[in-house]
């Protein structure tokens, strides 16, 4: 068997090992860039939403997407058990959105133009991409549940740069640091 390596060079940074403790594991996974989405869901009556960067593709057949939710979230909790939910990739010129839905306070509607999908689910205007789904598995993993959804409906939207959070900051060229970190960032449990 041949064993590949990358070629070392002058220019090779030297490796940081970290420990997998809490601080390492944000400190390192930073260095993968995420898109960033908002999971919207009408429970008891009244929308409610949590800002999320933990969203994947799972199969095309049949339809499945699947979201990480921090299980102490007040808003994961609720939109668990509801029969329909909107996963809204956030365009870049919506940080201000990010930080809504991230915050730990707050009403997160409050003054936010928003309409029902055709599936009973909020849906924010301006989103790169709807994903309108339900939750068919939840699949505890440490702090966080792993959701496993069924699409049925997607709503492309236009085509602007997505919002990409990268090491703290948003963005990968002109990086953007997070304007406070109690509206969003890792200070937070996102859900």
């Amino acid at each position: 068997m041949t064993q590949f390596a990358l070629p070392a060079t002058p220019e090779t940074p030297p490796v940081e090992l970290l420990d997998p403790t809490p601080e390492g594991m944000r400190r390192a996974l930073g260095a993968f860039a995420s898109g960033v989405t908002v999971v919207t869901a009408v429970a008891d009556g009244e929308p409610v939403g949590f800002t999320c960067q933990s969203f994947a593709s799972v199969s095309l057949e049949p339809p499945l997407v699947m979201f990480c939710a921090g299980r102490e979230g007040r808003a994961w909790g609720r939109i668990r058990s509801a029969e329909a939910l909107c996963v809204n990739v956030l365009a870049e010129d919506q940080i201000d959105v990010c930080g809504r839905f991230g915050s730990r306070t707050g009403a997160r509607f409050d003054g936010l133009d928003h309409e029902l999908s055709d599936w009973g689910a909020p849906a924010l205007p301006g989103a790169l991409l709807r994903v309108h789904c339900s939750v068919t598995d939840v699949h505890v993993a440490g702090d966080h549940d792993i959701a496993v959804c069924h699409v049925l409906g997607l709503e492309l939207g236009t085509e602007v740069p997505p919002l990409v959070f990268h090491r703290g900051r948003f963005g990968l060229r002109t990086q953007r640091p997070v304007q406070a970190a109690d509206l969003w960032g890792w200070n937070d449990r996102w859900g």
